[in-house]
């Protein structure tokens, strides 16, 4: 018979003391938890109800809506894919249709509203973990971006492959995001901003007719040209372009630990930085938070004005994957949403008043748990006590 416990295999101390502090805080309640069956690795908001609603990528080989105001409405699904769906976007026709890259090398697609299949794209030779939508000369593409070191640019309508994008320069890794910089983008030609495992960003110009790899203008030799943005040690695996600013920034996370704020005016050179710890998978950035999150399972939370930690939120219990703002109809962030590698979604306040209630709630247990020590509740009980009495007697004797 065959077993997937991690029990019956060989574990290391620290993976049974992993596996230990994990069960016992998965029964948590912080963030309201809606709980799924598999691991998630990627979300987008649902662009029909953006204040509510997300679209997520399942290990399990699916794209499920999650309703944060109904946890009990997660029947709705996108399913084709056998392998674990990693990237989500949503773009085409009147922004109808929805994208999903899988390890099975293939980008999936499926009519929003209806959930009726469409086309598949199939062109990479690695997993595709990164996809966006954008329209260049009228016409609505789709760029992917792999594994394989590649982004594959695509005509949704006819499936056509257009361009196929890579540096062959500077040593590029497997692709983790991508992002549309509209700020710098026309109607015929689109801004492209990459993020690999290697620590280098990248920026493309993308036209029907061809594409260009941009160089930058460098901020430590004025009147030089750098072919990357090189602003961390390692892997970049997040893009996040502020358009609630002025500027539009870009800001970015690493496996360095770091999530920086790099300006535009300055040639996107480092502008600000907050060091979260750990592999930092996910950044949101609104008028008044910098919000980190990734490996360490904790959400931080950043005063963006003045660079100072806030609070840190605990819930999961294993890695974080994405942050999703939700936007009420006046486009505003409302609250911020956060999925994880343990198979949960949960929603954080965006309001200092709401944050610091959030922070007063996990701290109750510890608490109740110093008081219980102070007036010996939870400590032995007389019988454990004597069988304890009895157990130095008889080593005293010996």
């Amino acid at each position: 018979m065959q077993s997937s416990d991690p029990q019956h295999f060989f574990e290391t101390d620290a993976e049974q003391a992993t596996r230990k502090r994990r069960a016992a805080k998965a029964g948590n309640k912080y963030g309201n938890p809606i709980i799924l069956k598999s691991k998630i690795l990627a979300a987008v908001p649902d662009p029909r109800s953006p204040a509510s609603s997300l679209l997520v990528a399942e290990s399990a080989g699916a794209v499920r809506l999650v309703n944060v105001d109904d946890p009990e409405d997660t029947r709705t699904a996108y399913r084709g894919p056998t392998a674990p769906v990693c990237c989500v976007a949503v773009g085409g026709p009147n922004s109808g249709t929805l994208f999903a890259g899988s390890w099975d090398m293939a980008v999936w697609s499926w009519d929003l509203a209806s959930k009726t299949p469409g086309r598949k794209y199939i062109g990479h030779s690695d997993f595709v973990k990164a996809v966006v939508c954008i329209t260049v000369g009228g016409k609505d593409l789709l760029i992917s971006g792999g594994a394989d070191k590649k982004m594959i640019v695509w005509d949704i309508a006819s499936g056509a492959r257009l361009h196929t994008l890579k540096d062959d320069m500077v040593n590029m890794m497997s692709i983790q995001d991508l992002v549309i910089d509209h700020a710098s983008s026309s109607q015929d030609e689109v801004s492209l901003i990459s993020a690999s495992s290697d620590p280098h960003i990248r920026r493309w110009k993308i036209r029907l007719d061809g594409w260009e790899q941009a160089a930058e203008c460098s901020p430590d030799a004025p009147g030089s040209d750098r072919r990357t943005i090189l602003e961390h040690e390692t892997t970049v695996y997040k893009l996040v372009l502020d358009h609630d600013s002025d500027e539009v920034d870009l800001w970015t996370s690493s496996g360095d630990g770091t999530v920086k704020c790099l300006s535009r005016i300055k040639d996107f050179a480092c502008d600000d930085s907050f060091h979260h710890g750990g592999h930092v998978r996910a950044v949101a950035v609104t008028d008044q938070w910098v919000i980190t999150a990734g490996r360490d399972e904790d959400i931080k939370f950043w005063g963006r004005s003045s660079g100072k930690l806030h609070c840190s939120l605990v819930g999961h219990y294993d890695e974080i994957t994405e942050l999703v703002l939700l936007r009420g109809s006046n486009g505003l962030c409302q609250r911020v949403c956060s999925v994880s590698i343990d198979g949960t979604v949960r929603t954080w306040p965006l309001d200092k008043a709401g944050l610091d209630s959030a922070v007063k709630d996990q701290e109750k247990p510890v608490e109740e748990e110093k008081k219980a020590e102070v007036s010996g509740e939870g400590l032995l009980s007389a019988e454990e006590e004597a069988e304890l009495a009895a157990l130095m007697d008889d080593d005293d004797d010996e």
